[in-house]
């Protein structure tokens, strides 16, 4: 009775050792051709158990390498729209500074020639008014200030020469022999012909003009010495000269009265 029950127990651990082994083990342990052995692992516990525990610092050496890294310098990069936008803007910032230096240049050169024309007029008026012939040239001045006194000082000057921008005996255009001839009577004209046919009282009609009268336009000025024959500064070729009114080309005149 004890044989059959240790072999009965004997059995039931063979079952429950093949149960967890594979078919052909299990059928090796049947027939009693089978070697079972066992290998025993020591308990490790890696798992953290304690989750809310918040992260710990380290501490690390002042001397402590870590490649550079803590004081990498990493370039920004700009997009091809900010490129050709700054691009565009630089071009145009050195147009507008070629153009300024460009206008400033252009100005000081304008300057500087204005300053040479005006430096050789008044070089030109000196050395007119200094020369001999001009010095010659020039008649007294009548102590009688009156159009009769005007016409016969201006017609002393027939046979001086015309210079185009002139204003003394020495070379002078039609205005600047008027504006002289009335200068020496203590009467100041303006500078141009046009201007001339403005100033003083305003004559109706050549039959009521006296000698010393200005005859102007936009073109010429002369003064009248009477008959119809007025005192000018021509041209180049005749120089000064009295003449008829027909040197004004059939063109209108103001007769005016300063006297």
């Amino acid at each position: 009775m004890k044989r059959s029950i240790a072999i009965t127990a004997a059995a039931a651990m063979a079952v429950s050792v093949l149960a967890g082994v594979p078919a052909a083990v299990a059928d090796d342990a049947a027939s009693g051709d089978y070697v079972v052995s066992t290998r025993s692992f020591p308990k490790v516990n890696t798992a953290k158990t304690d989750f809310l525990a918040e992260a710990t610092s380290t501490d690390v050496d002042d001397d402590s390498s870590w490649g550079g890294l803590e004081s990498m310098n990493v370039p920004q990069t700009k997009s091809q729209a900010e490129k050709d936008a700054e691009a565009q803007a630089k071009a145009e910032a050195e147009a507008r500074a070629a153009a300024e230096a460009a206008a400033a240049e252009a100005a000081q050169r304008e300057q500087e020639a204005a300053a040479s024309r005006s430096e050789e007029r008044e070089s030109l008026d000196t050395a007119q008014e200094d020369t001999p012939a001009a010095q010659a040239a020039t008649p007294t001045v009548p102590t009688s200030k009156n159009g009769a006194s005007i016409a016969s000082y201006a017609q002393q000057f027939v046979g001086a020469p015309y210079v185009s921008g002139g204003t003394t005996p020495a070379g002078w255009d039609c205005s600047g022999f008027v504006q002289y001839v009335f200068a020496q009577f203590g009467i100041s004209l303006p500078r141009t012909s046009g201007a001339q046919a403005g100033v003083g009282v305003a004559v109706p009609s050549l039959a009521q003009a006296q000698p010393g009268d200005i005859i102007a336009n936009g073109a010429h000025a002369a003064i009248y010495v009477g008959n119809g024959l007025v005192v000018n500064a021509l041209n180049p070729s005749q120089g000064t000269d009295v003449t008829g009114l027909d040197v004004f080309g059939g063109a209108g005149y103001s007769i005016r009265r300063v006297l």
